[in-house]
Parts: structure tokens; sequence; C-alpha cells
């Protein structure tokens, strides 16, 4: 492996790979001119040219770093800096860095968890919804992997990238006839691609508090006909 930091826009270092996904991956940065740790998104750069998704997945990232500038609050990383355009660099968001773990893994590790700890994630998630819904903004993807528990115990709400904006949206930011979301947690609007409300959010939290009461979803054994 180099020992060379790689470095985009002539200010950000890349300097470790959090995760990796469909759409792109998300780094552990550093900002020299501020002195700071970052967290940088990018986007594919193959999903950036010519072909049938291209537009809808630069839309969706575009997307989420528009709706997730709009918010002030503890509860959703901050956007510190984007690049939503084509250029030698990619395209990328700049982000706080959120030191934690992932509610799935939460579950995964722990099982059931005690009460007044459910409690505690549920409520700071209603916190950070009900200042989504007042910009208004609805997520559309909420689920144990777009959570994470910080070190100190606060809750983050992480990946806007589908969300809704009401009054101005469609339904739907995809090709026609693909239904975006996480099944498991989907509103019976979203699944039926009706319009979505803040409501639809509360579905899919109330999905999301009977995984952390139960310690994740059992599957039903299967049964043969008589």
């Amino acid at each position: 492996m180099s020992g060379e930091v790689q470095i985009i826009a002539d200010r950000y270092e890349l300097r470790t790979e959090i995760n990796s996904g469909g759409m792109g991956d998300v780094w552990h940065g550093f900002d020299p001119v501020l002195n700071r740790d970052v967290a940088i998104k990018r986007i594919r750069r193959e999903l950036t040219g010519p072909g049938p998704d291209a537009e809808e997945f630069a839309e969706r990232f575009r997307r989420e770093a528009r709706v997730t500038a709009k918010f002030d609050h503890p509860g959703v990383p901050a956007i510190y800096d984007a690049v939503l355009d084509e250029s030698a660099d990619g395209v990328y968001m700049v982000m706080q860095l959120v030191r934690g773990t992932l509610l799935t893994n939460i579950i995964a590790s722990r099982g059931p968890l005690p009460i007044p700890w459910a409690v505690s994630v549920v409520a700071q998630i209603c916190s950070v919804l009900s200042h989504a819904h007042a910009v208004p903004v609805v997520h559309r993807d909420l689920k144990p992997d777009n959570i994470m528990i910080a070190a100190d115990g606060t809750v983050k709400v992480l990946d806007f990238g589908i969300a809704a904006v009401l009054g101005t949206d469609v339904t739907k930011l995809t090709s026609t006839g693909h239904i975006i979301g996480t099944r498991r947690y989907m509103s019976p609007e979203q699944i039926q691609c009706a319009a979505v409300s803040p409501r639809s959010d509360l579905y899919s939290l109330g999905c999301i508090l009977y995984e952390l009461l139960a310690g994740g979803v059992r599957s039903t054994p299967s049964r043969s006909s008589p």
C-alpha cells in the first residue's frame, strides 16, 4: 500500500475508508486549513458519467447535500463543504465526522435493549424528525443502518439521499416503476408509491423501536401444507 495521502480539491486529505457502498464511499478525512477531522462522502466516478441511471444517482447525491444543509440540529451531521457537479476530483461532500456505532451493529451484538435505553434512542430520533418535518423534509429511509450512536450516547440520523421535500417534490426520485427505500421499514404508502408525509417516518420509527425491544427481527418458521 502506498504511503501517499490522497488529496482532493487541493485541500482535503483522504486517510481511511470508513464505508463503501453501491453509490460511493465514505472516508475519514482531514482538513488542514481548519486543522480538524472530517468525513468525506464521494459518489463513484462511473455513476456521474453517461448511463441510464447516472443522472438519478447524481441527483440523489445533490439532494442529500442540499437537504442535509438545511438542518441545524445536533442529531444530523453538519455539512461543511460540497462539490455537486462533475470535476477532476469527482462529486463529494465534506461533513462532520461522527465517531460511533451503527444501531444495526448494536442490535446484532446486544440483542434486546433495556427499555430506558430504547426509549432514549427513539426520543432522540423523534427530536431529529420533529426538526426535519418542520423544514419540511421526510427522510423516507429511516432504519438502523442510517442511525449512529456516538461515543457520548447521542444519536445521529444519517443519509437523507432519498428524502422528500414536502410541497416541492414528486413522491419518488427514481426510475419509473422502481421503489426506493428499505422494504422492512417502509410505510404502506411508500410501498404503494403514494404520497409520503411525516407519518411515513413515524411508521419506520415504530419498526425500529420493535427491533430495539425484540433484539432484531425473528424469522417465522416455515409451515408445511396439511
